[in-house]
């Protein structure tokens, strides 16, 4: 399909796109007034995940330990046993629902949590945090004792005996100051002893300093405040969502409904299903309009002038001179295809007859605007003379023969002698005579008129024909063999492409 087809379509099953639309959109306000509003409050904690030092001095190795620690804390943070103690701490029935997010190409760790209330929301959010550092403090302490009370252990016992060598090489120098050896062992011993005590305060500083780092790896930066807006649901990004959905919806709905949909809606879908040629398109008229014969400027008119050229430029050979007008259902506007049809012939100096042969319906006195006392059933009863029952109509050219009094049988008595006859002196009297027919597969009427006539005029209604019943209706008169000389496209969308000045004079505005 080309574009303008599925706009076509589209601007066909408008309600259906516009329908849909409005339900997807009313039912996601309604689900979105009638949820409960939830707030989320966040804490931002940094993780130091490296010590202090040059940028040049950290490696790929830094970087991995960094990315799995940032990971390690935030599976920390939503461990069951840190989950417990926040829900026995702030006494929650059940676990919130806890988000932990790491932000990219930093040290900081966000910790949301959602809740209904906002104030236990917030708290929380900072409890968690709390009990997180807390937490990494216990793992880095472990059970047992830390760096720093070892070293500090040895650190207290190697200056003890620095103070024990010292007095020891006091009271050998003050007793035996001539005893120069073992004056200079003990010496030795001491100068042993200082740099062993100094190595070991050196360590002791630096494993003091490492776990005050530990200590301090995890800090809040920003806490949790209590959030004033919901967070959920997201009223206005629900609503768009839902009109988008919808829109989507409604034009899949729209398509789907289309190849389900049987109805002809364009003349290119009626000419197609039909299998004849087309000989005019009738545009739709007005609703306020109760004539039935369009006269002065209006496209209808001009239509019927098309459909009279058309008509007049088929094969010389084979003159129309009796025409069948027919339709696959009833109300398709075959019988005002036949008074306008009249008119048109009649302008163009053709001495013209409308004959009524629906015998069942009959619509043309109602038309015309005259009489239908004696018509073309008193004519094949023999009541009265065709000359009697003919009436001059109020279109100068056009006579008609009305379908006169209802019959209980009429496809008998249009199959008569009488019917062949009477179609025979009417071509002696006319230049064309055009039979208003019921619709062929509402009876079998036209059917029984079709081998008399030199052709049919098959009228199909656009957004009211079917398919199925277009089709049946040209296997019919495939069947009959009858002479189907093209069809004839009604109701169909009025030309926007010309301005009518006055009858006759056309102005394009291609």
């Amino acid at each position: 399909m080309e574009l303008n087809a599925h706009l076509s379509v589209l601007w066909r099953r408008r309600w259906i796109v516009v329908l849909t639309a409005t339900m997807t959109v009313i039912v996601t306000v309604v689900g979105t007034l009638i949820v409960t509003p939830t707030f989320m409050a966040t804490t931002t904690l940094r993780i130091v995940t490296a010590a202090a030092g040059p940028a040049e001095r950290i490696n790929s190795a830094d970087i991995l330990l960094a990315d799995r620690l940032m990971n390690t804390y935030s599976k920390i943070a939503t461990s069951g046993p840190v989950v417990k103690e926040l829900v026995q701490r702030l006494g929650f029935g059940k676990p919130p629902q806890i988000e932990v997010d790491i932000i990219a190409n930093t040290e900081l760790l966000q910790i949301t949590v959602e809740d209904q209330d906002p104030n236990m929301a917030a708290n929380a959010a900072n409890a968690l945090a709390e009990i997180l550092t807390s937490q990494v403090s216990k793992l880095y302490s472990g059970g047992g004792k830390s760096a720093q009370e070892i070293v500090g252990e040895q650190l207290a016992q190697i200056e003890s005996e620095l103070t024990q060598v010292r007095r020891d090489y006091e009271n050998l120098v003050a007793q035996s100051p001539l005893d120069t050896e073992n004056i200079a062992a003990a010496k030795r011993s001491i100068d042993l002893k200082e740099a062993t005590y100094v190595t070991l305060l050196d360590q002791y500083e630096r494993v003091r300093i490492a776990e005050a780092i530990q200590a301090n790896t995890v800090s809040v930066i920003e806490p949790a405040v209590v959030p004033q807006t919901p967070s959920k649901p997201r009223r206005g990004l629900n609503i768009a969502l839902a009109l988008l959905v919808g829109l989507v919806g409604g034009v899949g709905l729209a398509f789907l409904f289309e190849n389900l949909d049987t109805t002809l809606y364009t003349a290119e879908q009626i000419k197609k299903v039909a299998e004849l040629p087309s000989l005019a398109m009738i545009p739709m008229a007005p609703r306020r309009s109760q004539t039935f014969v369009f006269n002065g400027s209006s496209p209808q008119e001009e239509a019927f002038r098309r459909l009279r050229t058309n008509l007049f430029s088929l094969d010389p050979g084979l003159p129309l001179q009796v025409l069948l007008v027919t339709s696959a259902e009833p109300d398709e506007g075959k019988s005002t295809v036949v008074v306008n049809l009249a008119y048109a012939l009649a302008q163009a100096g053709r001495k013209v007859i409308a004959v009524d042969s629906d015998l069942r319906l009959p619509s043309l006195h109602t038309m015309f605007d005259i009489p239908n006392e004696l018509g073309l059933s008193s004519v094949l009863r023999h009541e009265v003379t065709l000359d009697q029952a003919l009436q001059l109509s109020n279109i100068p050219g056009v006579s008609v023969l009305t379908s006169g009094p209802l019959s209980s049988h009429p496809a008998e008595l249009l199959g008569r002698l009488e019917m062949g006859e009477l179609l025979a002196e009417l071509r002696d009297k006319f230049d064309t005579v055009l039979l208003d027919t019921p619709s062929l597969l509402a009876a079998a009427d036209a059917s029984v008129l079709v081998p008399s006539v030199d052709g049919v005029l098959l009228v199909v209604a656009c957004t009211q024909a079917r398919q199925e019943t277009v089709r049946a209706a040209r296997q019919q008169l495939i069947d009959i063999k009858a002479r189907s000389v093209g069809v004839i496209v009604n109701r169909a969308e009025s030309p926007r492409n010309y301005h009518y000045l006055s009858p006759g004079t056309e102005v394009s505005q291609n």
